[in-house]
């Protein structure tokens, strides 16, 4: 398992971008979504994500660490 990097809300937007997730509403929280499968992620609009949050939005999103790290 490799470490986890220091990511903003719009890093990790960008990475969930390429697996295939879009922004479906923003505020205070960005909930992306993705169809096929069906599954929704909310991102917290920080300029830094905790490291318990970001492996929590990777869970949710239904990837690996190791996968998310290649998408950045």
């Amino acid at each position: 398992m490799s470490k986890l990097p220091d990511l903003s809300a719009e890093e990790c937007i960008r990475a969930l971008e390429k697996a295939g997730f879009t922004i479906a509403r923003q505020g205070k929280h960005i909930t992306m979504r993705r169809d096929n499968p069906r599954l929704r992620v909310t991102i917290p609009n920080h300029r830094t994500i905790k490291k318990g949050t970001l492996r929590s939005i990777i869970r949710q999103a239904g990837l690996t660490v190791d996968e998310f790290v290649a998408l950045l």
